[in-house]
């Protein structure tokens, strides 16, 4: 029996790696998240001690909701965001469809039962760096997610290590994460990001579920902020782009999504009504409105595009190069524009041969399309296109949007890296790594600009002098920088009036640009009240309550001037005006008490002794400390010269009193009395105040 020859068969040679050639760091996913998220801490540790600024006051420590912590948790889904501020019905519409934000307000409202508003504001900011450095490394997971295949895996590292240190370098986010108010954009993108990322998963992993859970991240990020919705049209896109899925299973994907998205919408139309409303006709809550005959006007056709397009400009040109940048671009900071102006046509140009380009190249599912797509369809529900967002432009309304341009950015550098080095397919590291270090450079360069302008959000103070140099034609601002000088020269005593002088000419420049701005006409009159020009000041609170005639703080801050400038009458009769309008806003009859006090002290000095008793026996009539004011009607009977109306007055005083240091005051006053009639019984009186006093 012959021997059956054996063979053996050749193992199969492995296929080389298109990644073999490359360092592991390069292709380590964990370490690069783990890079990303310390880079975003060391770019904003040092605003970990700064206060309060800006709108946090809005949504944490003036908030009548939040700072009940969890038990104002039912109230914050039950209102409008901005009700918890205003603490009245009206004012939280404002701006045009108002406002329905609960998620961070909820957030807030949890920290400050878990640690309290006496911790300072420290844990806000960790928290905001947290989640920022969490939503960074949920982009790079996501771009690598998107952009890996079988082939060129080498691109999909790049382009997403690159993209994602840029963006979270990028100097527009200083507003979001410096500004612990701004965690309502973080979360917003972190959930978008996170629902898209879930949803490629469940595609590419078979696993239906994983949709489900898409679906419920999106739900709750709706919570924080309505522009989540934009990812409606971003996810069926990056499928498009991404994936070989058919129309068919993109909708499959997409309908769980649409289902979370009419159920909160339909929650949000009960909670503050359907529909976006008619924008308000005020300066300072709709940009587009002009004053013509002393009237607000709304822009014409022309002059509303032209300023936006010029607007959307300005946005490509500080993501390019951030610089100057400032948290306030209210009217007039950004001019009034027409559709004629040489930068809102370039403007129309260049968004018009952006999406032309992204269109065109669409179907050869080009990611740069897929950029440009994501930066015009995010961007367009904050452009003013849709409908008045409340300001012209904001830097923080970019965060979302410059994911776009940052894969942009990174997919260019990418490209240019194969360009040059004359490759079609997969580059060798030594070839990429100039182009590695100029996306590494640009990064630096971006978080270099970016630490240094997050002192700038320190406190209220420094943001707002600060931001004033470049924002010198903002209403708004200027407005806050006097208003910001005043509180902080009252806070000394005496007040700084160098300081409150200082504040003057700010507040006028913003009624120059807005002659209607009655807040600024409040604060212009409570300059000059400190500094003693009570004519102007008086003139200033008058024409804010032309401007509003139930404007309260107006009406009560004119009672305060009246008073101070000696006209009491005029000063009872402002103050009665107030009750009227707004009962229970002051104390009426403490406040009519002690302005009657103020008058008979004046008339006392004044020896016009009859008008003080007559002021003093008002200010009994009103007042709840009556000892105080029998003691003053008895100093006034004295300097009239009767001295037993003066020692009845006292006695009476004496027996009303409840304060051992007041009633010394009186025991000494009747021993000066006495001192003439009966010195005996003035050395007892002395005698007794003395032994009060010990």
């Amino acid at each position: 029996m012959s021997k059956k020859k054996q063979t053996h068969k050749k193992a199969p040679t492995p296929k080389k790696s298109v990644l073999s050639n490359h360092p592991a760091w390069f292709v380590n996913s964990r370490l690069h998240s783990a890079i990303i998220f310390l880079f975003c801490f060391v770019l904003y540790a040092n605003t970990i001690n700064h206060d309060f600024t800006q709108d946090d006051a809005i949504v944490i420590y003036d908030n009548e909701f939040t700072t009940q912590g969890f038990a104002g948790i039912p109230s914050i889904m039950k209102y409008d965001t901005f009700r918890g501020f205003f603490k009245v019905e009206g004012k939280d519409k404002l701006v045009s469809g108002g406002r329905y934000r609960p998620l961070t307000l909820v957030m807030f409202a949890i920290g400050v039962d878990l640690f309290g508003l006496d911790s300072k504001p420290m844990i806000g900011h960790i928290m905001n760096i947290f989640w920022y450095g969490l939503t960074c490394v949920m982009l790079y997971i996501l771009l690598l997610k998107m952009l890996s295949g079988k082939k060129e895996n080498t691109r999909a590292y790049f382009i997403a290590l690159v993209a994602t240190l840029i963006f979270a370098a990028h100097p527009l986010h200083t507003e979001v994460v410096a500004n612990i108010k701004g965690r309502d954009e973080i979360i917003t993108l972190l959930g978008a990001l996170a629902t898209a990322y879930f949803s490629l998963r469940s595609w590419k992993e078979k696993k239906p579920l994983l949709n489900i859970v898409a679906a419920i991240i999106f739900f709750i990020t709706l919570f924080s902020k309505e522009n989540a919705i934009t990812f409606l049209g971003v996810i069926p896109l990056m499928f498009f782009c991404f994936t070989k899925a058919s129309i068919k299973d993109i909708a499959l994907r997409v309908a769980p999504l649409v289902v979370a998205a009419v159920a909160f919408l339909a929650i949000r139309a009960s909670v503050i009504g359907g529909g976006l409303g008619e924008p308000p006709i005020e300066l300072m809550n709709n940009p587009f409105v002009k004053i013509e005959n002393n009237q607000y006007v709304h822009f014409s056709a022309s002059e509303r595009l032209g300023t936006i397009f010029y607007t959307l400009l300005k946005y490509i040109q500080l993501l390019v190069f951030p610089h100057p940048l400032t948290h306030d671009y209210y009217p007039r900071h950004i001019g009034m524009m027409n559709i004629q102006s040489p930068m809102s046509l370039l403007s129309i140009i260049a968004h018009l041969g952006m999406l032309a380009y992204a269109l065109i190249r669409l179907p050869k599912k080009d990611v740069i399309s897929f950029g440009i797509l994501f930066y015009l369809g995010t961007l367009f529900i904050v452009s003013n296109l849709l409908f008045p967002i409340g300001t012209n432009m904001a830097e923080r309304l970019m965060f979302m949007p410059s994911v776009g341009f940052c894969i942009v950015v990174a997919v260019l550098l990418y490209r240019l890296a194969k360009m040059l080095n004359k490759q079609s397919s997969t580059l060798a590291f030594n070839k990429l790594v100039p182009y590695l270090g100029v996306g590494v450079f640009l990064a630096l360069a971006f978080g270099t600009k970016t630490v240094l302008r997050n002192p700038v959000w320190k406190n209220n103070f420094t943001l707002f002098t600060t931001d004033a140099k470049v924002s010198l034609n903002s209403a708004k601002l200027q407005n806050s920088v006097g208003g910001e000088l005043i509180a902080q020269a009252t806070k000394k005593t005496p007040p700084d009036l160098a300081m409150i002088q200082e504040a003057v000419p700010h507040l006028e420049q913003a009624i120059k640009i807005h002659p209607n701005y009655k807040n600024a006409f409040l604060l212009l009159g409570n300059a000059h009240n400190y500094l003693k020009d009570y004519k102007k000041s008086i003139q200033n609170y008058e024409q804010a309550i032309r401007l509003d005639q139930n404007y309260v703080d107006a009406i009560q801050n004119l009672a305060v001037s009246y008073r101070d400038n000696k006209q009491f009458d005029k000063a009872v009769e402002q103050l009665q005006k107030v009750n009227a309008i707004a009962p229970g806003k002051i104390n009426i009859n403490e406040n009519i008490a002690f302005t009657y006090e103020e008058a008979g002290k004046h008339y006392g000095t004044q020896n016009q002794h009859q008008q003080a008793l007559n002021a003093f026996q008002k200010a009994m009539n009103f007042g709840t400390d009556k000892s105080k004011y029998l003691y003053f009607m008895g100093l006034a009977y004295g300097n009239l010269n009767n001295p037993q109306k003066a020692i009845e007055t006292m006695e009476q005083a004496l027996q009303k009193a409840d304060k051992n240091e007041n009633k010394g005051y009186i025991l000494r006053s009747l021993g000066d009395i006495y001192k003439t009639i009966d010195p005996a019984k003035s050395q007892q009186y002395y005698q007794q105040a003395q032994n009060i006093q010990k």
